[in-house]
């Protein structure tokens, strides 16, 4: 394996793994299985671009900070660059650049027309003004102005952003270029070019993975136990979806704590207390305490992971219960947790597959702003359905052929088209 500049020299322990070694591992895996090149596998492992831009801006008080800003764009072999924007204490080069390399693959998985790019600035927005976080997203898009495009990189809202951000950015770009571009961003309002369907996508996403691999063992949403750690935009969507489609949902939590109930919870009334209590669940009267870490523990059917990387490790996967763990957050499962729930029988949905209903609305969002004919709900959630159901199939049916998982089978389908398409593409020059 190549080493590159965004690998740490020292891991801060011997368990641990940086996000970009264990990106290149399963890149690495995939690739062995293929018989892929190994002069292909070389440029696969590198990101083509990282920018990295210094964001000064004048807080309310006066008082003038320096942010640092990135993106990364993996690989645009199939494609424009496609991938979301995050404001989180935790982003670094190195999370950013994994993530930019999930979402190569992702999209090559889904048959959808990207590259995958990631981008983030490491605050938390919550300790900004909606004046600040505004001066902010354009200066950081004014920075990155020749980076990104409707041909070029397509950003999208993700950790600590939503559709206000998405507009922020769009409007700067279209400033600057002299005439409104819609294609630039998505996940926008629906009054500038946004995508009916897309605040519920990944969380559709989700339940529909979820459905497909019960079906498979043999058992329906209807009646499923399911227990949801992170209570943002994915996993509540995620919860409503499968709540209305007969799913017990035992147990949900978000970033102060969680609730259980044996009987299943109201998740309408618990979506409606969180939005009354700044979007916190903790106190609704209808369950009782339980911590994030006692809740992936819990026995159910399916175990879904919504909230941040790293939750399922090799000290506490000997302890979850699920028969299903569903990666609705990115790179939840550990490499080493993910082997050890392998080898327990416990099938694991990667996040790949799992949380793709995201960008699979975003490229449906992209296609309707650069034709300027929109949608109804009914037609992009069909849309988006018909290719979620086909990925699931071709994954399962490649792991049962090669007797591999769920998730060597999906990096397999995706690196191999990515592959597939350098090679015919050739190197340049």
């Amino acid at each position: 394996m190549v080493t590159t500049s965004l690998r740490p020299k020292e891991s801060p322990s011997p368990a641990y793994i940086c996000p970009m070694d264990r990106s290149c591992t399963y890149l690495q895996l995939a690739g062995n299985l293929l018989q892929i090149d190994p002069g292909l596998l070389i440029i696969l492992e590198q990101p083509r671009k990282v920018v990295t831009v210094s964001i000064p801006v004048k807080l309310d008080s006066g008082e003038v900070q320096v942010l640092a800003g990135h993106r990364v764009q993996h690989s645009n072999v199939l494609g424009p660059y496609k991938g979301g924007t995050r404001y989180h204490p935790s982003v670094t080069l190195q999370e950013v650049s994994a993530l930019a390399m999930l979402m190569t693959w992702k999209c090559a998985l889904l048959g959808i027309p990207y590259g995958g790019a990631k981008g983030g600035i490491a605050i938390d927005p919550s300790h900004y003004s909606v004046g600040e976080l505004e001066r902010i997203t354009r200066r950081y898009t004014t920075e990155l102005i020749k980076d990104i495009g409707p041909a070029v990189d397509i950003p999208a809202p993700d950790m600590g952003t939503s559709s206000r951000e998405m507009a922020w950015m769009m409007d700067t770009y279209s400033m600057n270029v002299g005439h409104a571009v819609p294609g630039v961003v998505t996940g926008k309002p629906l009054s500038i070019g946004g995508s009916k369907g897309r605040e519920m996508a990944t969380g559709r996403g989700v339940m529909i993975t979820v459905r497909e691999a019960l079906l498979e063992q043999g058992q329906t949403l209807a009646g499923a136990r399911v227990a949801i750690q992170g209570f943002g935009n994915v996993g509540s969507s995620a919860a409503l979806l499968m709540h209305e489609e007969g799913a017990k949902i035992l147990a949900v939590s978000d970033v102060n704590g969680g609730l259980f109930a044996p009987e299943g919870l109201d998740i309408p009334a618990v979506k409606l207390y969180a939005q009354q209590n700044n979007r916190s669940i903790v106190g609704f009267p209808g369950g009782v305490a339980v911590s994030n870490a006692e809740l992936l523990t819990l026995p159910c059917d399916v175990l879904i992971p919504a909230a941040l990387e790293d939750q399922i490790t090799e000290e506490n996967c000997d302890r979850v219960q699920a028969k299903i763990v569903a990666e609705a957050a990115n790179a939840p499962v550990t490499l080493i947790a993910d082997q050890m729930l392998e080898a327990r029988g416990i099938e694991v949905l990667p996040d790949i597959l799992t949380n793709a209903g995201g960008v699979v609305v975003s490229y449906l969002e992209w296609v309707q702003g650069q034709s300027y004919v929109f949608w109804d709900e009914e037609r992009v959630n069909r849309e988006m359905e018909g290719l979620m159901v086909q990925a699931y199939h071709r994954v399962s049916e490649l792991a049962k052929a090669r007797e591999v998982s769920l998730r060597l089978a999906a990096y397999m389908l995706g690196v191999g088209r990515v592959a597939q398409a350098l090679s015919d593409r050739g190197l340049y020059p």
